[in-house]
């Protein structure tokens, strides 16, 4: 059975850097896409990056290309979000999720999820 757990998750001011971490377990996730997304409240879960985790291309919404970067360690069977510049329109709970085939940017489209870690960025 897939397992995800996110960390890292915090208050941090404007401006300031966040690593999240979310490890892997239940399976070999060569032929996996793993993703970040993330639910601002009264808001709609979004996508935010995604790795192909066997050749390592990776992806980012809009909104948080140049400032966030998603990464695994294989080793580990561990995806990481490195988060920079953070702003206040980034506080959301982050979910890590893991689909078996091709990265997506859809929600509905993961089959498996964390329980999320909270992000807060003050003014």
């Amino acid at each position: 059975q897939v397992q995800l757990v996110e960390s890292g998750g915090g208050l941090v001011q404007a401006g300031g850097s966040l690593r999240l971490s979310c490890a892997a377990s239940g399976r070999t996730f060569s032929s996996y896409a793993m993703g970040w997304f993330r639910q601002a409240p009264g808001k709609e879960r979004e996508f935010v990056a995604a790795i192909n985790w066997s050749s390592g291309t990776t992806y980012y919404a809009n909104s948080v290309k140049g400032r966030f970067t998603i990464s695994r360690d294989n080793a580990k069977n561990t995806v990481y979000l490195q988060m920079n510049s953070l702003k206040p329109e980034d506080t959301a709970v982050y979910y890590c999720a893991a689909r078996h085939g091709i990265v997506v940017k859809t929600t509905y489209d993961y089959e498996h999820w964390g329980r999320g870690t909270q992000v807060t960025v003050s003014s």
